[in-house]
């Protein structure tokens, strides 16, 4: 099976991932599906990690 998915990083802020599911294994075992596109924080300064919350604009990621 051959499933086409499309990371873009983007300059100073997220990397965004789109497929048509996403499913993501979090540090705890537990199981988080996205469809469609989910943004993964670079920054580290995201609340709602790995996902971005918007975070890289108030702490000028780059």
């Amino acid at each position: 099976m051959t499933e086409k998915v499309r990371v873009k990083i983007h300059k100073n802020a997220s990397a965004k991932i789109e497929a048509d599911i996403i499913e993501f294994e979090m540090p705890d075992g537990s199981i988080v599906i996205k469809e469609g596109k989910a943004f993964i924080c670079r920054c580290v300064k995201s609340s709602k990690q790995p996902f971005c919350d918007g975070a890289h604009k108030e702490c000028k990621f780059e």
